[in-house]
């Protein structure tokens, strides 16, 4: 074969030896792409200039909601479930409820007191039996799921966040609210479809917890935990059937998201196969299950012992 022709090659011009050179300081975790705590300084950013959320401001509202009956209204006035208007029938028979509930509408305040004819309150209530007392119960403003992780991370704590999966009643909603209050959590998720919203029910349970723990809804819970997951939680569900036992998982101090199934069908296939870790709670008297309310205060008690 005839040799190559010696004569002058071709450089790399420099680009090898600036290669070699150092790409200066490591940035803060603020301004790393993708790292948690930038997730939380640009959700603390977009509050600061009073931009709407992801979802609408604070995740979007939930519907009105219509409280009738005397005992009903008399008791959501005195748990402090949010109300905008009390409408009394026009002639109503005044008794000791009727009293109490206008009362205390008055001392709350900032509740109109509306009278009404009966046929008014039955075209607002479709029919129901109202016994001529209806409250009116705004809509929720739920929070947006990635706001719950970014205010712990704003208050320099990990995040403790339960996740409902399949769970109907809005009493079990309202119990966990209380539980991750009372234990630390810094708050609740909840899917947008078939799921339980926060109704006046929930606010009862919650014995007003829910005044001060957010609750956000997820238009796609699978894709809010993994979302979570991108920002450093660990997520864990809990089965009968987990391969861990609630003592033995070590993740319980970190930033953790706690998904709680229903009584009945426990945790959806794609939801379960999202979590880090499956969990059992032991349960040496032979139950075979828990409700969404007595599970997930077990769990967030053991979390906020291992925080203590």
């Amino acid at each position: 074969m005839p040799g190559k022709k010696k004569g002058p090659q071709v450089g790399s011009g420099g680009q090898r030896r600036r290669g070699l050179e150092g790409k200066g300081p490591t940035p803060p975790a603020e301004m790393r792409k993708g790292h948690a705590k930038q997730r939380a300084a640009q959700a603390k950013a977009r509050r600061a200039q009073g931009r709407p959320q992801r979802g609408g401001p604070r995740g979007g509202k939930g519907t009105s909601e219509l409280v009738v009956g005397r005992n009903s209204v008399v008791e959501a006035l005195s748990e402090g479930v949010p109300a905008n208007a009390l409408y009394v029938q026009q002639f109503i028979d005044n008794d000791d409820r009727v009293r109490e509930a206008v009362r205390v509408a008055g001392d709350r305040g900032g509740i109109r007191l509306v009278e009404a004819p009966r046929p008014e309150l039955d075209r607002m209530t479709n029919g129901l039996n109202h016994q001529g007392l209806v409250l009116q119960v705004p809509p929720y403003e739920y929070a947006h799921p990635e706001d719950l992780a970014a205010a712990a991370f704003d208050n320099g704590e990990d995040p403790l966040i339960v996740a409902l999966d399949g769970v109907t009643d809005p009493r079990n909603l309202g119990a966990v609210v209380r539980s991750a209050s009372a234990f630390g959590g810094h708050g609740v998720v909840v899917p947008e479809r078939r799921a339980a919203g926060m109704t006046a029910g929930a606010w009862k349970t919650s014995a007003g917890t829910a005044a001060r723990t957010p609750v956000a809804r997820a238009t796609n819970l699978t894709r809010a935990l993994e979302s979570y997951q991108k920002a450093g939680l660990t997520v864990i569900g809990l089965a009968a059937d987990g391969d861990v036992e609630l003592g033995d998982v070590a993740a319980l101090d970190g930033p953790l998201v706690v998904v709680v199934g229903s009584e009945g069908k426990g945790l959806s296939r794609l939801v379960g196969e999202t979590c880090d870790l499956r969990v059992r709670i032991p349960m040496p008297g032979g139950a075979e299950s828990l409700n969404a309310g007595v599970a997930a205060g077990v769990v967030l008690y053991e979390a906020a012992r291992r925080r203590a």
